[in-house]
């Protein structure tokens, strides 16, 4: 079960109206009301909530119609932990003026703990994309998330998750719902696999794609050979098994694979790509340049294709033509260490001491970061993404 944390800002600030704003009321009414929300902001400084709560409601028992205090009283009553009374009165807000996405949120919130489950995923859906603070977005989409969660309804609870994501994308709370998430939508899918077609061709993939990432290379390159007797043309398989003969002991089969995985599929950029490496570390610059360049045509946005045809026309003697080249991977794979290496190499050639000396910096710091992931795994073990070792960067 996903579980969210509770709002933990300050009382005063969370409030979703002004203390100071007046509903239309006799004159008399108008000053009672006036001197119930100036003692109210007085306790809400005092931090004194229960006494604010208790000027809020005499300003609704003077007119049940006044939607700032309607809504401050329902803030007060939900961080008490009374949340029916709070969805009363943040209900009646509502209804007194429609459209209030903080209104809405924190209904939904009181609606899910009293569980009105129905009501509030209607609120806490409608509120999200309305939200205008950050922090309470975050808090109204985990509640989503747990609500969707729970009725395992996942797809839902991903599109959600990836909401949140773009907004905090280093969150360690969101990062871990995600991994929940999708980790739970794998085994399903890979149960859903194992039971339609235990001995298909994907089913062989799939396994293979466990084993490796377990540590098994061995146990998968078997299941993706299997996988191909099966199947030939199936997508995926000929890369995927190329990737992992890449990094073994096999770079000859792997070049195999790719360019069968090529032959199967001519929009497949990521392996010309890999072609292309292979005919640099040949000294064949003019077929490395042609798979490079073939694949960032296919793909613009392709940092490896970018690196790759930079790191040819730097052996070229052309750093001025691999520069811009190597900025724009630096930009697509910012966590990628021989890319910020290669480009600390360029503008040392190029005079530009300064920039060379940030890019190993970074190249530096990106490394650590990644023997730190690695022995991160390794503890789980289990087997990081593959990364090809590139002979040209310090190790």
């Amino acid at each position: 079960m996903i579980r969210t944390v509770a709002p933990r800002a300050g009382l005063a600030v969370c409030l979703l109206w002004p203390v100071c704003a007046l509903a239309q009321s006799p004159p008399d009414k108008l000053q009672q009301i006036a001197t119930h929300a100036r003692q109210a902001g007085e306790y809400l400084r005092a931090n004194q909530t229960d006494l604010a709560a208790r000027e809020f409601g005499a300003i609704v028992a003077l007119d049940p119609n006044n939607v700032d205090a309607r809504s401050n009283l329902g803030v007060l009553l939900y961080f008490r932990g009374d949340f029916a009374q709070a969805a009363g009165h943040l209900r009646a807000a509502l209804k007194l003026q429609p459209g209030l996405a903080k209104t809405q949120a924190l209904l939904g919130m009181c609606e899910k703990r009293t569980g009105d489950l129905a009501r509030a995923e209607t609120d806490l859906k409608e509120s999200l994309p309305r939200v205008p603070e950050e922090k309470l977005k975050v808090q109204t989409g985990m509640e989503l998330i747990e609500l969707y969660y729970g009725a395992g309804e996942l797809q839902k609870a991903a599109d959600v998750v990836g909401v949140l994501r773009q907004l905090r994308p280093t969150d360690p709370e969101i990062l871990y719902t995600a991994y929940r998430i999708y980790s739970t939508l794998t085994d399903e899918a890979m149960l859903g696999v194992a039971t339609a077609a235990p001995g298909s061709a994907r089913m062989h993939q799939l396994m293979a794609r466990e084993l490796n990432r377990q540590g098994n290379a061995e146990g998968a390159i078997a299941h993706y050979r299997e996988a191909l007797k099966i199947d030939p043309r199936l997508p995926g398989a000929h890369f995927e098994l190329a990737e992992l003969l890449s990094v073994g002991s096999d770079p000859d089969g792997a070049q195999k694979e790719y360019e069968a995985a090529l032959a199967a599929d001519p929009y497949d950029e990521k392996s010309a790509c890999r072609l292309g490496e292979f005919a640099l570390r040949a000294s064949d610059l003019k077929a490395a340049s042609a798979h490079f360049s073939r694949a960032l045509e296919l793909q613009p946005g392709d940092a490896d294709a970018a690196a790759g045809l930079a790191k040819t026309l730097i052996a070229m003697n052309q750093p001025e033509k691999a520069a811009p080249l190597l900025e724009r991977a630096a930009r697509l794979e910012p966590f990628d260490a021989p890319i910020h290496y290669h480009l600390a190499m360029v503008y040392r050639r190029l005079g530009r001491a300064a920039d060379a000396s940030r890019e190993l910096a970074e190249f530096q710091k990106v490394k650590d970061m990644k023997e730190q992931l690695r022995q991160t795994y390794r503890a789980m073990r289990l087997q990081p993404k593959l990364e090809r070792p590139d002979p040209t960067v310090p190790q």
